[in-house]
């Protein structure tokens, strides 16, 4: 695991824009225009952000997705409803952020997911991941024990891009090693895959979390659909055993898939945080 951290940038760097109301390569109206987030030689973040009331709530999107879906929005008009802060936003080289896909790593998505941390959001956090996102926010919760103060994973990915690949035969691993790139297979494209960049996975192998105990000490909720084609369920139970928090609860949905985006999926991803912002505000 890296051990790397990624501290605050001097105020004076720091500069938020907006931008134009459409998201790039789409025609679809976003509910609203995003942000900027400008940091010195790195890609800007775009980014959502309501002020409110604490704990905030940050939502850490999937691979290939965008602050856009619907389980990122209806956590803002949560938010928004019972007047508490959440910001939602994308990693370099997806959605309306800077950079190129093809250029990211894991590690440079850690970066991301903790500039945003330190810039956007002040005093204590849950972090809600979805997918890659619940692997990220397991890094921001070790990297920032003082600010993350929840985890909540929704099929949490931890290790998948690397522990898929490792299951491959040898002649597929050469193949992707060869031509630059593994075909991951999707249900979620047209093509029936994902194009993952080979250096991608080898630099994801540095950031794998599941081989040791991870000293994530505060309250943490991992939900999980048992029909989920792409990240197997059991990914979770790994997770609930190597953090060191004894209040950790897995949530299993018999029907859920993936994409966790049903109403009544959104439903319960609303009431576990909901749940997690009363347990923390008593406290």
């Amino acid at each position: 695991m890296s051990s790397e951290t990624f501290g605050c940038n001097p105020v004076a760097d720091i500069q938020i824009n907006k931008a134009p109301m459409y998201r790039k390569g789409t025609g679809c109206r976003q509910r609203s225009s995003p942000s900027f987030l400008n940091r010195p030689d790195q890609p800007k973040l775009a980014f959502n952000k309501l002020k409110g009331k604490n704990p905030g709530v940050v939502f850490l999107s999937g691979l290939y997705s965008s602050m856009n879906g619907e389980k990122a929005t209806a956590l803002e008009d949560f938010c928004k409803s019972i007047g508490h802060a959440f910001v939602r936003f994308d990693y370099r080289g997806c959605g309306s952020s800077e950079g190129i896909f093809r250029e990211c790593t894991v590690g440079k998505w850690r970066k991301d997911v903790l500039a945003v941390l330190d810039e956007l959001t002040t005093g204590p956090q849950i972090l809600v991941g979805s997918s890659l996102g619940g692997w990220l926010m397991l890094h921001a919760a070790i990297a920032r024990p003082e600010k993350v103060v929840a985890l909540v994973g929704i099929a949490s990915a931890a290790d998948h891009l690397v522990s898929t690949f490792q299951q491959l035969p040898v002649e597929a691993k050469k193949e992707a090693e060869e031509k630059g790139e593994w075909k991951m297979p999707t249900k979620h494209t047209e093509e029936g895959f994902y194009a993952v960049p080979y250096e991608v996975i080898q630099e994801a192998e540095s950031h794998c979390v599941l081989g040791t105990p991870l000293p994530v000490k505060c309250p943490v909720r991992l939900i999980h659909g048992m029909k989920d084609e792409d990240v197997s369920w059991q990914i979770s139970l790994k997770i609930a055993d190597r953090v060191v928090s004894t209040d950790v609860d897995v949530i299993l949905r018999k029907s859920g898939e993936h994409r966790m985006k049903e109403p009544d999926d959104i439903k319960l991803i609303i009431y576990t945080v909901e749940d997690l912002i009363d347990k923390l505000t008593a406290a």
